[in-house]
C-alpha cells in the first residue's frame, strides 16, 4: 500500500487551529496542484459534530471560491478535525489562511439561507445539517486564531 503523507504527520506535534502545505504536485503538462490541511480542532482532543462539520463543508466550497482563485474542492477529514484544501497553482500559507479566516467569519454571518445544498436533490445527507453548530465552531475556530505553521503558533 502506497505511503500517505497525512499519516505520517505527528497528529501530537501539531497546534491547531492551523493551515499546512502538505504538498505540491505537478503533473505530466506542468500543472501544478496544492494541497492544504485546514486544522480547525486539536487532533485527538476534538472533533467538530458531523452536522455542522456538514454545514462548514458546503458553506466553505463556495466562501472560500469568494476569496481566492483555484479553489478546485475543500473536503472534510474523516476524523472531523479539519479540512483538506485542493488547489490549482501554489499558494503559501498566509494566503489560504487569511482567505479562510474570512470564509468563517462569512459563516458566523450567514443565514439559513445562505447554505447551499440542504435538500434532498443537493445533498446525499441533506437532513445532518446545522448552522448553528457551524457557526458555533467557526466562533472558536477564529478566536483560538488561525497559525500559518501547524507546530508554531504564527496567528495572521
Amino acid at each position: 500500500m502506497a505511503k500517505v503523507e497525512s499519516f505520517t504527520l505527528d497528529h501530537t506535534a501539531v497546534k491547531a487551529p492551523y493551515v499546512r502545505l502538505i504538498t505540491v504536485e505537478t503533473g505530466a503538462k506542468g500543472d501544478k496542484i496544492s494541497n492544504f490541511d485546514l486544522r480547525f480542532v486539536q487532533p485527538n482532543e476534538n472533533a467538530i459534530p458531523t452536522a455542522g462539520l456538514h454545514t462548514i463543508e458546503h458553506m466553505l466550497a463556495g466562501y472560500l471560491r469568494d476569496h481566492m482563485d483555484g479553489v478546485i474542492d475543500c473536503s472534510p477529514f474523516g476524523c472531523r478535525t479539519g479540512f483538506h484544501l485542493i488547489m490549482w497553482g501554489e499558494h503559501d500559507t498566509t494566503e489560504v489562511a487569511t482567505a479562510l479566516k474570512a470564509s468563517l467569519n462569512d459563516i458566523i454571518n450567514a443565514s439559513w439561507e445562505d447554505v447551499q445544498g440542504t435538500d434532498i436533490k443537493s445533498c446525499g445527507n441533506y437532513r445532518d445539517h446545522s448552522l448553528f453548530s457551524a457557526q458555533e465552531w467557526c466562533k472558536k475556530i477564529l478566536a483560538d486564531g488561525i497559525s500559518t505553521d501547524p507546530f508554531e503558533r504564527k496567528v495572521i
